[in-house]
């Protein structure tokens, strides 16, 4: 047998370490315990945010299957915030650098404590990424489990979420419905616990690591509520071990074949633009070389399959019904679209993980097959021009025609947007610019959805365009390109747009520009001052100094 404690043996073996094993008696270990390979259980668990309140108990799960299969198991808590209720608020600039604190709290108790493998449970948006970034980092057996979707709410017959409400504000706003109708969707959008249940950037995440081979088949897929969640968590312990007897780590499975894979999975579900920035935070910490010129290759090759939320009419729980992920990473598979020899937490290949998955539910509309999809390519777009020379990122999908020239509108914060949005300030046909909101100038690059709701609330989807160098929840749609690099804090072109100034984007040309002359762009960059950080002290002053360009994933060991 190979040795299963190369980590843990260090402080529960000798004479010299009768303290530390003292410790342990305290939290209930055995003289058999000491004896067995020690796995952590990083749990998400909070009752701040549905996503993450049914956690504990999935903990449990994992802790009852690591007994069962002859490991001893330490749970320990990693924070998380709500982006949802954060959403809108100085709240959400803690969100992104909540990932890096989520990896580093990880990476800080497990490396500590000299676990000899890993399990992380995660739910809000975050979670996913921060839990691979440690993986990655740490480069022990691990298995990341997701907490799984919400239920959709239900309102008037039809299926709801959070999304609706956001939407709803600009539908009460353009007085398209009642207070009254405000309050009910407000009421019954999320009915109890998981992640937002559309394809935004909690289910997309979750099924870019289940494609990547970090996570058992269904991983994804399975709602938060559903007994087949509870047996995931209890049978992951299973894989744990086995991959510590065969010397399986995250980076045998983090290869670069399975970040494509990753892509590949995202553009056929239509998923968050949020999937380049973690993708590419991952990568840099197991040591892969992606960038986004590989999610620019990919969108060009893999079709948009499936009709979810936001641009579409269904939700993860009806593609769980249909077959889930792993039913159309079968459907990419078959077509040459995925790498089938990657490995994973399984101990098997992908395609040898799928040979036992049924094919998709026929007769149904939830994800079209590969001769009548969405779109012919992904749809995530990568943009280049004047006004992003290190690229920005678009989200075509639902749209009439993914391209608008217009006059800007330009606003120094996300609250003064909404404002103009809602006041009626903003026209047909012009194009909003949210600047002063990226990595470092947030900082925290907040997501755009309130003033992507309004407008989408407004009807205007497809009249308004809308530019930022922060980002965008998995819940935004329309006309709108993020991502922008580089940032304004840093003096990237968006930093001198004035209001009036001609601005195309083109999804079809992947442009993104400024139609004033080059001479007028280098004459108001040459006057342009960098504006004081906007914290300096705390959290997110370390963050802002830290934190890179979000073409590269905007991590903080670069």
């Amino acid at each position: 047998m190979p040795n299963l404690k190369q980590k843990s043996s260090i402080i529960t073996e000798g004479d010299s370490r009768a303290p530390n094993r003292g410790m342990l008696r305290a939290v209930g270990f055995t003289d058999e315990d000491f004896k067995k390979p020690i796995i952590g259980v990083a749990s998400t668990w909070s009752d701040i945010t549905p996503c993450n309140m049914h956690i504990d108990k999935l903990a449990i799960e994992v802790r009852n299957g690591i007994k069962k299969y002859n490991g001893a198991g330490l749970t320990f808590g990693v924070p998380t915030v709500s982006d949802g209720i954060s959403m809108g608020t100085p709240g959400m600039k803690y969100s992104l650098s909540s990932r890096e604190v989520i990896a580093d709290s990880i990476e800080t108790v497990s490396g500590a404590e000299r676990f000899d493998g890993l399990i992380a449970i995660g739910g809000c948006d975050k979670n996913m990424p921060g839990c691979a970034i440690a993986m990655a980092r740490l480069n022990i057996p691990s298995v990341f489990v997701y907490g799984g979707t919400i239920m959709p709410g239900k309102y008037k017959g039809k299926d709801i979420d959070i999304v609706s409400i956001f939407e709803a504000v600009g539908q009460y706003n353009a007085g398209k419905i009642s207070r009254e109708d405000l309050h009910a969707i407000e009421c019954n959008a999320c009915p109890g616990a998981g992640s937002c249940g559309g394809m935004y950037t909690a289910n997309t995440m979750a099924s870019a690591i289940e494609a990547m081979g970090m996570s058992l088949p269904f991983s994804s897929s399975i709602p938060a509520e559903d007994i087949k969640k509870k047996e995931e968590c209890f049978e992951s312990s299973k894989y744990v071990m086995q991959m510590l007897e065969k010397g399986i780590a995250p980076k045998d499975i983090m290869t670069k074949k399975a970040f494509e894979n990753a892509i590949s999975i995202v553009m056929a579900l239509g998923g968050s633009t949020n999937a380049a920035l973690h993708l590419l935070a991952i990568a840099h910490a197991v040591g892969v070389n992606l960038t986004l010129d590989d999610f620019d290759i990919i969108s060009k090759k893999v079709p948009h399959l499936a009709d979810l939320k936001p641009s579409g009419k269904y939700v993860m729980y009806d593609l769980y019904k249909v077959g889930g992920v792993p039913g159309v990473m079968k459907m990419l598979l078959e077509a040459g679209l995925l790498h089938g020899d990657c490995l994973t937490v399984t101990g098997k290949t992908l395609g040898e993980n799928l040979k036992e998955i049924p094919p998709l539910k026929s007769h149904q509309e939830v994800v079209r097959d590969l001769k009548n999809p969405l779109k012919p390519t992904g749809p995530l777009v990568v943009l280049k021009g004047n006004l992003a020379p290190e690229g920005a990122l678009a989200k075509v999908s639902g749209l009439k025609s993914p391209v608008i020239t217009g006059p800007a509108k330009v606003y120094e914060s996300e609250e003064d947007a909404l404002k103009g949005i809602l006041d009626n300030d903003v026209k047909e046909g012009d194009v909003v610019v949210i600047r002063y909101e990226g990595p470092k100038g947030g900082p925290g690059m907040r997501e755009m959805l309130a003033p992507t709701s309004a407008i989408a609330g407004k009807g205007l989807v497809d009249k308004i365009g809308l530019i930022t160098d922060g980002r965008f929840s998995g819940g935004s749609h329309g006309l709108v390109a993020g991502h922008i690099c580089p940032e304004a804090q840093v003096g990237g072109p968006i930093a001198i747009v004035k209001n009036g100034d001609s601005i195309t984007i083109d999804a079809n040309k992947q442009l993104l520009q400024l139609n004033i002359p080059k001479e007028e762009i280098e004459k108001r960059l040459k006057s342009w001052k960098a504006p004081p950080l906007k914290f300096t002290k705390g959290v997110l002053y370390k963050y802002a100094k830290l934190v890179s360009s979000a073409n590269k994933g905007a991590v903080t060991d670069l």
